[in-house]
Formats: structure tokens, C-alpha cells, sequence
């Protein structure tokens, strides 16, 4: 059973005979009993009069995926069994994190009806997000006490990565489409592979003309190539500790899952196969021979549950892991956050070799509210803060140049610029003929 507001009311109204007593020489003591013995025994007769919660049958309808920030149509349905019409205050007992919108809501359910709830969700953070059952309170008529009862009735969600960065999407594509699709090229080189055929045009490059096929056709035949496919993009992501740090509204993990997103759609397209590894001391989340649409959805489901964790990674591991993705030359991207010497040394001591055949990108999510404290110095607390954040920017340069002499390539963007820079610098990369 449970009391309601009105209970401490109507306790609280037992001053008025209280007064009365006093002033007709009543004993005050005997009042206030006989009062409290009234307001039990109304308690009672309200719990006797509720309708039992537990002669309700409750259903569930929750979709199975969402995308943070995205609102969520949640419904609970309830059923009265009883045969008395039920005025029941239900609570679904999702997290916090799932973002409810009122917490308890009013229904009455004539006998033998049924009756739906509308309970919306916001969620605000990515992973599975369970409520485990929906309790149910029954009031009496009076409306000062009641029945409640629990009902199990689980009720689970995924909620997958924003993927905000899909904004930059179309404009990549359309310079893909530049590169490799609606024209080919002429001219062969490092990178290319051939094409199709075509006929001879008046200005197109003469050593670019097919004789064998000319000589089949009858008439002059025009070799064109195309930047290569069936590449391979591995994309590993840090979720060790430098990973939770938050810059922005989100943490650096959540930054680079935006940033393989945007670059596992764009490699999608582009024909390559594009192989994910979320690693700390262990492998959190894998996708690998994924190709076309299902890609992008697989990605996303791997990639919810996956938080960063308070452990050093370990690289080593992490490197060894990548070549038991693939051993075909490749595009390794590194989305981690490398930005002092002491915590990079494990880094960049693993760090694999370079080659003509193989290139290493690394991306690193950086803080815009750094290079601003660099510009602050009215007083002594913020020379000491603007001193503190030019030896942080230093450091990672550092890092960066060391990244460099290893053979690999490193970018440094916030947030929202790092995405597109990593796409960019890919499209570069086919362009070049090295990827």
C-alpha cells in the first residue's frame, strides 16, 4: 500500500477539533486519538476500496534502435482485468540517462478496457538502456491511500551514435565522384586501374589508344582508367583513458566515432573495404567483411555499448590486433588522443612501419578552450593558465613531429573539424595514387 499527499492533509485538519476540544474543556489528548484513529481507519477503508493493481495485464511498445538526441515514441499499455474501473499513477522506471519526460503519469481504465500511455524518451547516452518494470498505484476512492504492485515487464532500447558528422557527407561525395565516378581519366599512374573503353575524341592523349582493340572495332579505341578499389581502410579507435576526457558537450571517444563514421561511409562508397577496431587491453568492438549498406549499421551497433575505459591501452596489442584484419596493403587511421610525450611513449613505441603500400593517420581530438586560455593574461592566475596551456600545445606538437618521423601523418582538429579533415586527407590519398 502507499499514502498520498492528502493523508499529511487531513492529519494536519485534526488541529481544528484539537482547538475545539481545548476551548469546550474536552480532553486535548483524547481528541487528537480519536482524530488519528479516524484517518486510519479512512486509510483502510481507501486501501480495502482501490481496485488491485495486479489484475492489470501491461504491455510494452518500444523500438528497438535510436540514435542519441533523437526523440523516442515509448508506450505502456494496460489492460484492467478487474471489475472495477482503475485510477492508477504508473512510473516507468527507465535510467536517468534515457531522458523520461514526466515521471508519473494518470490513466483510468474502465473494467475489461484497455488503455495506452505515451511515455517519450531523449535519450543522452549511448548503450543499451533497460527499464525493468513499470509499477503501478491503485487509488481508493477518497484518494488517500491505495495498492501498488510491480510488473515485470522489460523494455530495452540501443541507442547508437549520433552521427552527426553525415553533414559533411555530400559534399565528399561529390568530389569521389570527381575523382573516380562520372569521369574517368586518361592518363595512367601509380594508383588507377583500368577503366573501360571508349572511342578516339580530336585532343584525347594518343598514347592512351588501345590498337588491339582498335584494330577489333574498326575504328580508333581510347583506353581511360579509373583511381583504384577494393582498398582497405582499418580504423582503429583508442577508448583507453586519454579517451574520456570531455572536450565539448562529449567526450574524445564519441569525437572519433563521428570521424570513422564519416570515413568508413565515404570508403564504403568509394569501393574499399573498411575494417573497425575499438581497443584498450582488449578488443571492445570489431567489424570486419562488412561491405555496402549494411556497413554503416553495423559499425553503429558495434559501436553503442563501447565507453571509454579508465586503463592505459595497449598498443602492442592494439597493432597486433590490426594484422589479424588484414595483411593486403592499407590505410591504418589511428583516432586516439597522443598529446604528451610521457603518455605517448607506449605509442609510439608500437608504432608500426610506413610504407609506399601502407600509410598511418593519426587523429587527435583537441580542446579549442586551450589555445584560448594561450590568450589571456590579465592576471596572475591567467599567466600561470596561458603558460600551462602553450607547454600543452608544444607537447603535442611534439608528439605530432614524432608521428611524422615514424612515416605516419598526423591531424589535430576540435571535435567538429576533425571528421572532415580525416575525410579530406583520404580523398587526398586516392587522388595521390596511394591509397
Amino acid at each position: 500500500m502507499f499514502v498520498t499527499g492528502r493523508l499529511a492533509l487531513a492529519v494536519a485538519v485534526g488541529i481544528v477539533p484539537l482547538v475545539l476540544a481545548g476551548l469546550a474543556d474536552f480532553p486535548p489528548y483524547a481528541a487528537l486519538g480519536i482524530w488519528v484513529l479516524l484517518c486510519v481507519l479512512l486509510i483502510v477503508v481507501d486501501v480495502l476500496l482501490a481496485p488491485s493493481p495486479r489484475s492489470v495485464a501491461v504491455t510494452r511498445r518500444v523500438p528497438t534502435r535510436t540514435r542519441i538526441g533523437e526523440q523516442v515514441p515509448v508506450s505502456v499499455a494496460l489492460q484492467n482485468q478487474g471489475p472495477r474501473t482503475l485510477h492508477a499513477l504508473i512510473r516507468d522506471a527507465w535510467q536517468p540517462t534515457a531522458g523520461a519526460g514526466e515521471a508519473r503519469q494518470r490513466l483510468s481504465v474502465p473494467p475489461g478496457e484497455r488503455r495506452r500511455v505515451s511515455i517519450p524518451l531523449l535519450p543522452r547516452r549511448r548503450g543499451e538502456l533497460a527499464s525493468e518494470f513499470v509499477m503501478i498505484r491503485s487509488l481508493g476512492p477518497l484518494g488517500l491511500a491505495g495498492r501498488q504492485a510491480r510488473h515485470l515487464v522489460r523494455g530495452t532500447i540501443r541507442v547508437l551514435p549520433a552521427f552527426s558528422s553525415r553533414k559533411h557527407l555530400p559534399s565528399r561525395l561529390a568530389r569521389l565522384r570527381e575523382l573516380d565516378g562520372n569521369t574517368s581519366i586518361q592518363v595512367r599512374g601509380q594508383g588507377t586501374e583500368f577503366d573501360s573503353l571508349r572511342e578516339y575524341v580530336r585532343g584525347d592523349d594518343v598514347r592512351s589508344i588501345d590498337w588491339r582493340a582498335t584494330a577489333r572495332a574498326g575504328t580508333t579505341m581510347l583506353r581511360t582508367w579509373r583511381p583504384e578499389r577494393d582498398r582497405h581502410v582499418v580504423i582503429i579507435i583508442d577508448t583507453g583513458r586519454t579517451a574520456a576526457a570531455r572536450v565539448g558537450d562529449g567526450t574524445r571517444v564519441d569525437a572519433a566515432l563521428e570521424a570513422s563514421l564519416l570515413l568508413a561511409a565515404l570508403a564504403a562508397r568509394a569501393g574499399d573495404h573498411v575494417h573497425l577496431l575499438m581497443y584498450d587491453r582488449v578488443v571492445r568492438a570489431r567489424v570486419t567483411g562488412v561491405e555496402g549498406t549494411a556497413l554503416l549499421p553495423a559499425l553503429t551497433d558495434a559501436m553503442a555499448p563501447v565507453h571509454a575505459r579508465l586503463v592505459d591501452t595497449d598498443w602492442p596489442g592494439a597493432f597486433a590486433a590490426v594484422r589479424t584484419l588484414t595483411t593486403r596493403p592499407s590505410l591504418i587511421v589511428v583516432l586516439t588522443a597522443q598529446d604528451a610525450a610521457e603518455s605517448a611513449r607506449g605509442f609510439l613505441g608500437a608504432f608500426p612501419d610506413a610504407s609506399r603500400s601502407t600509410s598511418i593517420l593519426v587523429g587527435s581530438v583537441t580542446d579549442d578552450g586551450i589555445a584560448d586560455l594561450t590568450t589571456r593574461r590579465g592576471s596572475r592566475e591567467e599567466i600561470y593558465l596561458a603558460a600551462a596551456a602553450e607547454r600543452t600545445m608544444r607537447d603535442a606538437e611534439n608528439v605530432a613531429d614524432a608521428v611524422r618521423r615514424a612515416g605516419g601523418e598526423a591531424i589535430a582538429a576540435d571535435p567538429e573539424s576533425l571528421p572532415p579533415r580525416v575525410a579530406d586527407r583520404y580523398l587526398e590519398l586516392k587522388a595521390a595514387g596511394r591509397l
